[in-house]
């Protein structure tokens, strides 16, 4: 997608009410991939199911592949990709870390995939509720990652997926990711778009290099000895640095469009801040309301809600944080990194912050592991937290849990 798409169509909103994998197939329906392999796992079963009705009934001609597993769909999505075809799926939890050797493989060969994640915690214990382990165990994998707070979001983001990762500058898979249950199942007013309008600002995928090229011969995922890996690698880091300029530029054109705007994340309130919580996915909106009732009682609180993780917005973030010219920032992780001192947000944030030499005090926050309840009351207590460690009347804890039956 070009800097200034002067030709991006203006659509007329559709109110509908519709849960998160609704609007995410609807979607779907709407740019009508190519190829769509696909394995059942609870909770993100719904989309290829509802897809599969969208065939079956003529409304799109998507090849939709049945297999036997969820490493055998990323397998299949490989194949179709690198053979110049649209291609998609959807998974949740262990379907995505059975994926695991493909998702390296995906983003390795330069593969624009799109994966619709619904968030749902790893095993074990085995649970099938909302966190963030799944899509943050697969943050190193070199996929870009964007996190919807509500079904508006899964499905705008959805959309503006395929031009961020068809790019020529990037060339890389994305997750979309929703909260499993949270938004995906449960029902919302959303305004829809056109189909005409989507299919235009999506438009054709027309890839330089694939496998089925007459005329033009290419190697995919071949081996590569030491002379070339490393630079195969940095080129491939390189493109991840391009995905955030283009994903604001694709966001630019979503607003023409749509008339709704993103970015790397949304600032709620902060603009005087003395705390911050910093927040990702449908707890934002409890963090939200909270922040609203303790402004009325005179708190200067705001929520800086992360919607992209991959690429990692690390200056715009600490430079977020400078502008509010807040005391102390809550970090909030939905899943653990076992490395016994912070989760992953926990420990890049704080890097993020250093580099940029922003010297504030941040506390970690584990919160909603497997699907555990996240409150307006725990949003009060730590910002109360937060107000008696910026008084130094407490001494900053680096790593605690919301939530937890002691």
């Amino acid at each position: 997608m070009s800097k200034k798409n002067e030709n991006v169509m203006k659509s007329r909103s559709i109110p509908e009410r519709m849960s998160g994998n609704e609007a995410v197939s609807y979607a779907i329906r709407q740019v009508n991939p190519d190829v769509m392999p696909a394995f059942p796992i609870t909770p993100s079963t719904e989309i290829p199911q509802m897809v599969s009705t969208f065939i079956a009934n003529g409304e799109i001609d998507t090849e939709f592949i049945p297999v036997e597993s969820e490493h055998s769909a990323m397998s299949a999505a490989i194949g179709a990709e690198s053979a110049g075809a649209r291609t998609m799926t959807a998974t949740s939890s262990a379907g995505l870390a059975l994926m695991w050797e493909e998702l390296l493989l995906a983003a390795s060969n330069r593969l624009p995939i799109a994966l619709t994640l619904v968030n749902r915690t790893l095993s074990g214990p085995i649970n099938i509720n909302c966190d963030h382990s799944d899509g943050m165990g697969a943050r190193d994998t070199g996929w870009i990652q964007i996190y919807a707070e509500n079904n508006q979001e899964a499905y705008d983001n959805y959309i503006q997926a395929f031009p961020i990762a068809e790019d020529p500058r990037v060339h890389l898979p994305i997750m979309i990711c929703q909260d499993g249950f949270i938004t995906s199942h449960a029902v919302e007013n959303i305004e829809l778009l056109e189909d005409e309008p989507v299919k235009a600002f999506v438009g054709d995928y027309e890839p330089e290099e694939f496998l089925l090229n007459p005329g033009k011969s290419v190697a995919v995922g071949p081996y590569s000895i030491s002379a070339y890996a490393m630079e195969a690698k940095k080129a491939q880091e390189a493109a991840m640095e391009r995905a955030g300029e283009v994903i604001l530029e694709v966001a630019e054109c979503f607003a023409q469009m749509s008339g709704r705007s993103y970015g790397f994340f949304e600032e709620y309130r902060t603009e005087d801040a003395d705390y911050l919580m910093v927040i990702m996915g449908s707890a934002a909106g409890t963090a939200k309301a909270a922040v609203d009732m303790l402004r009325e009682e005179g708190h200067k609180v705001g929520v800086l809600k992360l919607r992209v993780f991959r690429p990692f917005p690390e200056k715009e973030i600490a430079e977020a944080i400078k502008r509010s010219g807040c005391k102390a920032v809550a970090i909030m992780d939905r899943c653990e990194s076992y490395n016994g001192c912070s989760g992953p947000l926990g420990s890049e944030i704080p890097a993020g912050l250093y580099r940029s030499k922003i010297m504030v005090d941040t506390v970690n926050y584990i919160y909603g592991l497997a699907g555990r309840d996240f409150t307006v009351d725990h949003v009060r207590e730590i910002f109360a937290e937060l107000e008696q460690v910026a008084r130094g009347e407490k001494e900053a804890p680096n790593h605690k849990y919301i939530g937890l039956r002691e």
